[in-house]
């Protein structure tokens, strides 16, 4: 790898990259173990993301951390995972402190319990003024929804006589969107070797250049964040225009 990461190293990295981190399961099941044990090394992997993100020089990194079609899941493993999510926030936060870290929550919070979300408040609040990394988890989120709800709000300012209907451009919409105020995403990865987006980031995702990983998440490193990023450097980005 001493070759990707010379060359890596003389590139300019993305400013925001996003990643749905897929595969704990399998990753599990792989290896004859409960689901729990796979989300548990994923957070590991998380940690190294977080890690490798910053030595690369990466400005953003969105993780989609828990979907909103993943409150469907069996209660037991939604039960597993907000304990872990509790333990990540208690854990993790003061290390991502230090290292100058600042950490955004992005989605519908209404659904998580109250002790989760005052642990969010009180991370956000902490790290706000950090000027390193911007890791922002998106939890209990989805891209339908939140664009239904921004839709909402739209229109409920047009009733409310606050907005004209031929105001309403993308800037109207972004403002409405939880990730108000971030950058798009300019590199978008998944892990396990599925390719789609699953419902993350689908407005903001509109020119993301796209790497899929066969990787499992549990064993997503670095050197996969460098080879995203010279894949990503090989990409010509027209926006629509002629290159």
């Amino acid at each position: 790898m001493e070759a990707l990461n010379t060359r890596s190293d003389s590139l300019p990295p993305p400013i925001h990259v996003a990643i749905i981190m897929d595969g704990n399961g399998r990753w599990a099941k792989l290896r004859g173990l409960p689901r729990t044990a796979g989300h548990k090394r994923g957070a590991e992997a998380v940690r190294a993301a977080v890690k490798g993100a910053s030595e690369l020089g990466i400005a953003y990194l969105t993780l989609f951390g828990f979907s909103a079609e993943n409150w469907k899941r069996p209660p037991t493993e939604v039960r597993d995972l907000m304990a872990l999510l509790r333990l990540y926030l208690r854990s993790e936060v003061n290390e991502l402190h230090r290292s100058n870290v600042r950490l955004m929550v992005v989605g519908d919070r209404s659904k998580l319990d109250p002790d989760i979300v005052t642990l969010i408040e009180a991370a956000e609040q902490k790290t706000a003024a950090n000027q390193g990394l911007t890791l922002v988890l998106a939890l209990s989120y989805g891209g339908r929804q939140e664009l239904v709800l921004a839709a909402q709000r739209l229109a409920s300012a047009v009733l409310a006589g606050a907005l004209s209907p031929a105001d309403i451009d993308e800037q109207a919409v972004h403002r409405e969107l939880f990730t108000a105020g971030l950058p798009d995403p300019d590199l978008l990865i998944r892990t396990s070797g599925e390719k789609r987006i699953s419902n993350f980031l689908l407005w903001q995702c509109a020119y993301a250049e796209m790497v899929f990983f066969d990787v499992l998440w549990p064993d997503f490193a670095k050197s996969h964040l460098e080879e995203a990023i010279l894949d990503f450097h090989g990409r010509q980005r027209r926006y629509g225009a002629i290159g």
